[in-house]
C-alpha cells in the first residue's frame, strides 16, 4: 500500500496510547503499544521536556520506523535551569537563572545539524542569543556581554576544547 508519516511532539519517556498518537494510529491497525514503548525507550533521556518524534508506518506490512529529533534550544535551556517557564519578556523580568558557558557549548553541539550554523562558534552565538530572549544568564553574566566576549575571541579557547 503506502506509508503514513506522523510528526508528533511528546514529553520524553511519557508517550501514551491516548491522543494524539492512539487515535491517529488506530485506523492503521498497528500495535500501538509497541510503538509507544519504542518512543518511550528512545526518548527517556529527555524526560520532562518536549521531543519531536516522527513515526513512519508501512500500511501494508504494519512495520514502523521511528525518528527522534532533538528538543528545541528553549527546552534544553529549561532542562538545564530546572525551571517550569522561561521569561516571556526578558527585559522586564529578573533573570530566570544562569547556565554555564560549557552548557551553552554542549547545547550548540547537540543541535549542530538543526541550527544551520556554519561553525560551532556561530551555533554558540545562536544559543547565547536564545538566552537573551528567554531571560537566562550565562555564567552569571548578561548574555549580551558573553556575546561580545565571543566576538572578541576571549572564549575561543573554550570553543576548541
Amino acid at each position: 500500500m503506502g506509508k503514513v508519516n506522523l510528526k508528533l511532539l511528546v514529553e520524553g519517556g511519557k508517550a501514551s496510547a491516548g491522543p494524539p498518537l492512539g487515535p491517529t494510529l488506530a485506523p492503521l491497525k498497528v500495535n500501538i503499544q509497541q510503538i509507544v514503548s519504542a518512543i518511550n525507550d528512545k526518548t527517556k533521556e529527555f524526560a520532562g521536556i518536549q521531543v519531536p518524534v516522527e513515526v513512519s508506518v508501512d500500511t501494508g506490512t504494519k512495520e514502523f520506523e521511528l525518528t527522534v529529533g532533538t528538543p528545541s534550544v528553549s527546552q534544553l535551556i529549561k532542562k538545564e535551569l530546572k525551571v517550569e517557564k522561561l521569561a516571556k519578556t526578558a527585559w522586564k523580568e529578573p533573570p530566570v537563572g544562569s547556565v554555564s558557558f560549557d552548557t551553552v557549548v554542549k547545547i550548540a553541539k547537540s543541535k549542530e545539524g538543526s541550527l544551520k550554523s556554519k561553525s560551532l562558534k556561530a551555533g554558540v552565538k545562536q544559543v547565547v542569543g536564545s538566552c537573551v530572549s528567554f531571560g537566562a544568564q550565562v555564567d552569571e553574566k548578561n548574555p549580551k556581554e558573553v556575546m561580545k566576549e565571543i566576538e572578541e575571541g576571549k572564549l575561543d579557547s573554550k570553543l576548541q576544547a
